[in-house]
């Protein structure tokens, strides 16, 4: 584990290596104490460059056991090497030389799962970042891309299965029960792309013919005995390849396409040329182990992980900083697989949830960054929501901007120009300024600059001259390292909507450009005025969420509430209603703060009824809808002085209101919402289940609420509604002898699915209340939980720490000392994790004071830690900045 705070990184210095790997072949003698590399590297001097300049290789924690050059063993004084670097002082004056290295490695021990790690009696390996530095020295950076021919020789008994990236190119018996496969992958990647997997493993088959008529074999390796569990991720798999030739033109390559699943993994997945290794939760499925959520995780993970395959495989990025060119992008791409498989509607709205919940908090604290940052320490902290979400927003503006046609124009150019190169955001932009003629300069500030843009509108209308006018105000908060702000171009969806619902047309419109609906902000004040508009509209802005911004709108409530019932936007009438509950909030915690009870509008609490009972709405759409902001939502909309408590009353206090309200509404609902069918997770059933759910959560508040859980969990046919029905009597009801009773019959049900346990640890540390953190405390002594697997750590730990406002923030600190202790005990085990969770306490100055104290006081105890992890310390050291 390096212990270092880490070299700082900066975008300006990059500069290319001296040197190029064009080949790489590897063989591997597994074992797992002692495993054998050796790595012979096709080494080039890059243009030309003189003998004099020394080799430096990268390595992690590395042993050398053996080093030469065309076949001569280097004497000590030609080389000097550590654990982490290799540096031949004088190579060879010849322009292309064969370097071999031999390193050993101890799989069974490395728990950090970065590199060649040994888990469940399987070898795995996970690269990306800057893990295959410690399988070999290399030059491990984006930029450096190989072919790779690699050799795996195991005992068979040991590893029957043997996989790597690429085409199978041979495989044999060796002597004493040993044998061999070798694998070749033709098309050149950057070494954070390599994979290999040796094991036992079952094989779920099937294949796909491409469009130009290739057939592909298809392989998904799961734990023995589980293999019925991935027909769900073999189907999303077909689909997503189906998909990406008709929207994208992007045929698969390769003559085989594996998948495997492994139940010890830091990501979800990883897009290895030609062999993604996948999270197993993000695999395995059926409707007794399954959620909709999770089918629906699978569907888009699978689909993310194979589109890599042209966006970061075939085109990769030239350096780290580039992240977001292969992660954003895809990131895109696989929303707009998801919403063409299920609801684009429902989609827009989830996606902008995850977006506001994940990344505006981010932009919002101390770990802001720009899409594109301009510097890092450890690469690992970056793989962020900005990167993702925002990334993917900022490629949806600029198909918003150009519009579909242009932007598959631009997405053409960019494979048939960069296919096999490792390129950067300047590329990705100037595709498309070359095939729309556009100057896109100033939008390219959304890569470079961090922070959430906020926009100010107010209006006017003089109905004697027909004319409206909208006066916008752009404005970008500072966040650190970046106090002055520059102009942003922002797209803007609009429509005026009249009193009958339907968009009022205007004859002329000056102050800013106006194209397809769509206002063009880009200076800092635009006065955009609309002429022949004879009556006062309703303004329906951000439609579809075009651009990642907030909106601090001059508005009538009876414009919100208009706009909540008729907006043709499906997005902007939910986020109307959204907004309506949003400010109801934040009134009520200023209520309860002031020692009063909260009090809601009327309208409110009917509006809530009519959308649940509205037939011309998707079921899903509407438990969306019904869905209250969460608690870090009105934090986060509060923005200072936080008090978790009170935000808790004040949401509790709405939702029995609502409960109350509409009582007859929601059990007649709910009653007929009843599954009659068999199970399919399609989106209209899901959804179908999701607002049954959601109404469940209302009435289990009213007299008689934890007797209709429990039977709804004893009803339940399926993992959704059993999940929900054991959620609702844990967080509704807490401690009554339904709630004790389901929890105990779940455990015992499935105790021997690590998968399905995860939820059951999930859902009991989200319970709200200071009692909490004495459950979550047992729990991590439960026989079923473990330290060292991230699954068990993130559905218990990191639930209670980034999910449970109230059980974390408790106010004397406890959740915060409970956290040091776990995050420090984790790190030595796994610092990427470590790091991963401590980024719960990113928002610790929004606090109220004494909090806020408590907060600050558990980073610096973390901070002062012995050998604190280059990961984690760097998360630390930039929260405390």
């Amino acid at each position: 584990m390096r212990t270092d705070t880490g070299q700082v990184f900066k975008l300006e210095d990059y500069r290319p290596n001296d040197y190029l790997i064009p080949e790489t072949s590897l063989t591997f003698r597994l074992s797992p104490e002692a495993t054998r590399v050796t790595a012979v590297l096709t080494v080039e001097r890059r243009d030309g460059k003189a003998a004099s300049v020394p080799l430096v290789l990268d390595g992690d924690g590395l042993t050398l056991s053996r080093i030469a050059i065309d076949g001569r063993t280097l004497a000590p004084t030609d080389f000097f090497a550590t654990p982490d670097q290799l540096t031949i002082t004088t190579p060879p004056a010849a322009p292309r030389f064969q370097l071999l290295i031999e390193t050993e490695l101890a799989p069974a021990h490395n728990e950090a799962l970065m590199g060649l790690y040994r888990s469940s009696n399987v070898y795995c390996t996970q690269c990306e970042a800057e893990g295959f530095r410690r399988i070999t020295y290399f030059l491990d950076r984006p930029d450096i891309l190989s072919v790779y021919t690699v050799r795996i020789e195991a005992r068979h008994h040991e590893a029957p299965l043997l996989l790597s990236n690429g085409n199978p190119a041979g495989s044999g018996e060796l002597a004493d029960g040993w044998h061999y496969a070798v694998w070749h992958d033709p098309f050149p990647k950057p070494s954070y792309l390599f994979a290999l997997v040796a094991g036992a493993l079952g094989k779920v088959a099937d294949s796909f013919v491409t469009l130009s008529g290739r057939k592909v074999d298809l392989g998904i390796y799961v734990e023995p005995g589980k293999e019925r569990l991935a027909g769900y991720a073999m189907d999303a798999l077909k689909r997503s390849m189906k998909w990406d030739e008709e929207v994208f033109g992007r045929e698969y390559d390769l003559d085989v396409f594996n998948i495997v699943a492994v139940s010890d993994f830091n990501m979800g997945a990883m897009e290895n040329k030609g062999l993604n290794i996948f999270n197993d939760k993000y695999v395995l499925a059926d409707q007794e182990t399954a959620t909709d959520a999770d089918f629906a995780n699978i569907e888009a993970i699978i689909a993310h992980e194979y589109f890599h395959n042209w966006t970061g495989n075939r085109i990769t990025c030239r350096d780290w900083f580039q992240l977001c060119l292969k992660e954003g992008l895809t990131v895109f791409r696989d929303h707009e697989f998801s919403a063409d498989q299920r609801s684009r509607a429902v989609k827009r709205i989830a996606e902008v949830r995850t977006l506001r919940a994940h990344q505006f908090p981010e932009d919002q604290g101390p770990l802001a960054h720009p899409v594109r940052p301009r510097r890092y320490r450890e690469i690992n902290n970056f793989y962020t929501a900005t990167v993702y979400e925002k990334g993917s927003e900022v490629v949806r503006m600029i198909r918003t901007i150009l519009g579909a046609e242009t932007f598959r124009a631009g997405m053409d150019l960019y494979f048939e120009r960069h296919d096999g190169e490792a390129a950067t955001i300047e590329d990705f932009i100037k595709v498309f300024e070359d095939v729309s003629g556009r100057d896109l300069a100033q939008f390219s500030l959304w890569y470079h600059q961090a922070g959430t843009p906020n926009l100010t509108i107010s209006s006017t209308h003089n109905a004697a001259a027909q004319e409206f006018t909208l006066e916008i105000e752009q404005s970008v908060p500072p966040t650190p390292s970046e106090s002055r702000k520059r102009l942003m171009h922002i797209p803007l969806a609009f429509s005026l909507v009249g009193a009958d619902g339907k968009a009022i047309a205007y004859s002329g419109v000056e102050g800013a450009s106006v194209e397809d609906g769509v206002i063009h902000i880009r200076k800092r004040r635009h006065m955009v005025r609309f002429s022949g508009v004879g009556e006062r509209p309703a303004m329906s802005l951000n439609r579809g969420f075009s651009a990642p911004v907030t909106l601090s709108v001059e508005q009538k409530a009876d414009d919100q509430f208009f706009l909540a019932g008729h907006d043709n936007d499906t997005f902007s009438r939910w986020q109307a209603f959204n907004t309506l509950l949003t400010d109801a909030l934040i009134s009520a915690f200023r209520q309860v703060l002031g020692g009063k009870q909260p009090s809601f509008a009327s309208r409110l609490i009917e509006l809530a009824g009519k959308i649940a009972g509205d037939e011309t709405l998707e079921p899903a759409y509407r438990a969306l809808a019904l869905a209250l902001p969460g608690e870090a939502d009105i934090a986060r909309d509060i923005g200072k002085n936080i008090d978790p408590d009170a935000i808790f009353s004040a949401r509790e206090a709405l939702t029995v209101a609502i409960a109350e309200a509409n009582r007859e509404i929601f059990s007649d609902l709910y009653d007929r919402l009843v599954d009659k069918g068999a199970f399919s997770p399609d989106a209209a059933s899901a959804g179908r289940r999701a607002l049954r759910n959601i109404l469940l959560d209302y009435l289990s508040l009213l007299p008689g609420g934890a007797a209709l859980a429990a039977r709804h969990f004893q009803s339940a046919t399926n993992m959704t509604d059993r999940a929900a029905a054991l959620t609702v009597l844990a967080l509704r009801h807490s401690g009554s002898p339904e709630t004790v009773k389901a929890l105990a019959d779940f455990e015992a049900k499935y105790a021997a699915d690590p998968l399905v346990m995860d939820k059951w640890f999930q859902i009991q540390a989200s319970v709200p209340g200071p009692q909490t953190i004495h459950a979550v405390r047992a729990l991590t002594g439960h026989p079923a939980f473990s330290m060292a697997n991230p699954n068990r750590v993130r559905s218990l730990v990191g639930t209670f720490s980034s999910a449970n406002q109230t059980g974390f923030h408790r106010a004397d600190g406890e959740g915060y000392r409970f956290f040091v202790e776990t995050v420090l005990q984790v790190e030595k085990r796994n610092p990427q994790l470590a790091a991963r969770l401590a980024t719960a306490l990113r928002s610790w100055r929004s606090l109220e004071p004494a909090r806020q104290a408590k907060a600050r006081e558990a980073l610096l105890s973390i901070s002062n830690a012995e050998n604190l992890s280059a990961d984690l310390r760097d998360i630390v050291e930039r929260t405390l900045a």
